[in-house]
């Protein structure tokens, strides 16, 4: 009787309860499916415990070899649910956003406990999480690991090679629920989101000014340190930004990419571009230009009677009545109602003199200066040479 009950324990192997397939536990085919796994699991759970509590004997052969590797796969199936559900059961008690792994939580708390564990070896500079460390460690090796297959170009982040695809595909996902503007990354459509909002988060510390971007604030920030850091191998004039400087290379390689497709004229800069395409676009242009020869001035002042040739002049006009001064100078903080007058306004700052005369050669700060002087001064001085 001893011998056959020793013979039967030594038998059961009771492998079932252990066991879960491979489809029960990797692929989730529906929410009632895997709940229903996730009961079966569980009850695995129990009866492996009681076993275990059963047959505690110094026969490791007995224990079940698999529980780890079930409890891991049971973790990583109730993990994964929370995909499907969109339950995030960890919530940060100071700002209460709400994540699905506990380890995003504690990341987070590193926002604001300033806690930055990860440090880079070579500036000192340090950062929350290792995989920003990781990435920031690229800008020292030069390492460009993330290559588009379609122009070559390479990238530190394989993030920011998905946002350059875009470029390709023309795919804008990030659309703006105000004005249904649409964006290639989220990161622009949030900086778009502030024209709205008003917000300008980076503000000038020597003069106050704020800012929508940040790229903003570093280029206004040089206005005041005179950095001009942009520098022309060809003719040595400094730019304070690079996209200055790339306009200003198109005066020796005479390059022209903006091209009118309706009569073919070609201009170095966007703005330039912009301001002849409205000879095509706009249908009234041709009535615009007819108010020159008849004198007409459809657009009147209500407050003073004062008319005016194009719509563009009266809403100028408009902005002494109410007061607007849309044109800010970064340094000084004095406005304008023209944009004119503040880039004239700028170039005195700057002592810079832009505007030449053709006849003598004497310089401007403005436009309107030299037409005065062009018309007035330097007539005058040629009608003496003539006596």
């Amino acid at each position: 009787m001893i011998e056959f009950i020793k013979e039967e324990s030594e038998d059961m192997s009771y492998p079932e309860p252990c066991r879960v397939k491979d489809e029960d536990t990797i692929v989730c085919l529906g929410l009632v499916e895997v709940k229903e796994e996730n009961e079966e699991l569980n009850d695995l759970d129990d009866k492996h415990h009681c076993f275990n509590q059963n047959f505690n004997t110094e026969d490791e052969s007995l224990s079940c070899l698999q529980t780890d590797t079930d409890l891991n796969q049971k973790r990583f199936l109730t993990r994964h649910l929370r995909v499907h559900t969109g339950e995030k059961p960890f919530t940060c008690v100071q700002c209460r956003k709400s994540f699905t792994r506990k380890e995003r939580l504690h990341m987070h708390m590193r926002i604001h406990t300033g806690v930055k564990p990860f440090t880079c070896p070579q500036c000192g500079k340090s950062f929350r999480e290792k995989r920003i460390l990781q990435n920031h460690i690229r800008i020292h090796t030069g390492e460009k690991p993330f290559t588009c297959r379609q122009c070559g170009k390479s990238f530190t982040q394989k993030v920011n090679l998905k946002t350059h695809m875009r470029i390709h595909t023309g795919e804008k996902p990030f659309a703006c629920h105000q004005c249904g503007k649409s964006f290639a990354s989220k990161g622009n459509l949030n900086m778009h989101m502030r024209i709205h909002s008003g917000v300008k988060p980076f503000k000038c510390q020597q003069c106050g000014v704020s800012f929508t971007e940040r790229k903003i604030l570093r280029n206004h920030i040089r206005i005041h340190t005179g950095e001009k850091p942009f520098t022309c191998l060809q003719c040595g004039k400094a730019c304070s930004q690079k996209g200055n400087l790339r306009i200003h290379m198109r005066v020796h390689t005479r390059e022209k990419p903006f091209v009118c497709h309706e009569c073919g004229n070609t201009f170095k800069c966007k703005g330039s571009f912009n301001l002849h395409i409205r000879i095509h676009t706009q249908k009234s242009h041709l009535k615009i230009h007819m108010v020159v020869h008849t004198g007409e001035k459809p657009f009147t002042c209500q407050h003073c009677g004062r008319g005016f040739k194009r719509k563009e002049s009266f809403n100028v006009h408009m902005r002494i009545h109410t007061g607007e001064r849309p044109y800010t100078c970064d340094q000084c903080g004095k406005s304008f109602i023209q944009e004119v007058s503040l880039k004239s306004h700028l170039c005195f700052k700057s002592r810079e003199k832009p505007y030449h005369c053709l006849s003598c050669g004497k310089s401007f700060s403005s436009s309107r200066n030299l037409r005065t002087h062009s018309k007035i001064l330097c007539s005058l001085g040629k009608e003496m040479e003539t006596v």
